[in-house]
């Protein structure tokens, strides 16, 4: 027997099976991360059965959130180790970046659990504010969850960088030499920034306000308000973009946060009813104080004002309690309305343009013909 061919054959076996262990290795690694998902599919699904059942919805926030960055998680797990068995076996340069990748996907998936989370909390609070019946500013909570995911972003771009060997503080000094110049460059920008900044702390206005501006032709009502750019709904339905940096240079009117609505009306009386006007100014007022839809707590006076060109005119002042723009004007047409019951009542009339003209008499006609002659 040939012993040389022998040895020959088995050291080609065993060169054949050590190249075919670690494709067996990572074949079962795959096949494991395979069981690994689909048993944890079956595990979420019936914790979510329960986690709906109960009455507590912080608990759906959170699961909600870590699902997906999970099963991300098992993933990534698991294709490191198989690429690290892969650089082992092998010794391929390829794979020598598998540790980094493994530690990127960690920090991508627990910053992903993160974000995630945020605007989870974000809409929940929203949500149980509304059914508790408390108001919710929704710019502060939606500025505040801007910031919080901001913060999570940086910081898991940081860590990121500190696991691949660059040395933050070296990366922050950088930024703040690249800040600077392209604090030059983009000023616009930073200035809307700022803005928009200015706007989530002094809050002059909140997202469903109707503000205008009486500097700019601005009106309608704020839907959304971003770091950059506010988009206001004009009352024709068009959309209108304003810069951020503009509102720190021009004045806002925000009527939707008046505490009152006011009447100011002037009203004129035929001069023929001037012995009326007395009494038809003591009831209107005594009809505006015993008005429900009147606050007496505010300025109320109803005062004869003025011996017009054509009228004896009287005006109304005062506030209604309602602040809804349709429920107002159903106010003041029911006033407008009772005020001309009253008028009506001490028989006098409400008064229009009119104008008299005095006729020369006949003597003067005659006088002014001889005159001519």
């Amino acid at each position: 027997m040939d012993i040389s061919g022998y040895e020959s054959a088995v050291l080609a076996f065993v060169r054949r099976y050590d190249m075919l262990g670690w494709v067996v290795q990572v074949f079962f690694v795959v096949l494991a991360v395979l069981i690994t998902n689909f048993v944890l599919a079956r595990v979420l699904r019936r914790l979510r059965a329960r986690v709906e059942r109960s009455a507590n919805k912080w608990d759906d926030i959170v699961f909600d959130a870590a699902t997906r960055p999970l099963r991300l998680l098992v993933w990534v797990i698991g294709l490191g180790m198989a690429g690290e068995i892969i650089r082992q076996d092998t010794g391929a340069a390829l794979f020598a970046a598998v540790g980094p990748l493994r530690t990127i996907g960690v920090i991508v998936a627990l910053v992903w659990f993160l974000v995630r989370l945020v605007v989870g909390l974000e809409e929940a609070v929203i949500e149980h504010r509304q059914r508790l019946g408390q108001d919710v500013d929704r710019t502060t909570v939606k500025a505040l969850g801007r910031l919080l995911r901001a913060s999570v972003l940086i910081t898991g771009v940081l860590v990121t960088l500190q696991s691949l060997g660059f040395s933050i503080s070296g990366v922050l000094a950088f930024g703040g030499i690249g800040g600077l110049a392209i604090g030059f460059a983009a000023k616009d920008i930073l200035a809307n920034f700022f803005g928009g900044l200015m706007i989530y702390l002094d809050r002059p206005f909140a997202v469903g306000d109707w503000i205008r501006s009486p500097d700019r032709d601005i009106e309608g009502t704020v839907e959304d308000i971003g770091w950059r750019l506010t988009r206001i709904r004009g009352f024709d339905k068009r959309p209108i973009y304003v810069p951020n940096s503009l509102f720190a240079s021009m004045a806002v009117v925000n009527p939707s946060r008046m505490s009152h609505r006011r009447i100011n009306e002037t009203i004129g009386v035929r001069y023929d009813d001037i012995a009326a006007m007395g009494p038809i100014v003591r009831d209107v007022e005594s009809m505006l104080r015993a008005d429900p839809e009147i606050d007496v707590t505010q300025t109320l006076m109803v005062n004869f004002n003025a011996f017009g060109s054509s009228s004896l005119d009287f005006f109304i002042y005062c506030f209604t309690r309602t602040t809804d723009w349709a429920h107002y004007h159903a106010v003041k047409e029911a006033v407008l309305l009772r005020v001309a019951q009253i008028i009506a009542a001490h028989g006098a009339e409400i008064a229009f343009p009119t104008r008299t003209v005095h006729l020369a008499g006949t003597d003067a006609d005659a006088r002014a013909a001889e005159l001519a002659r």
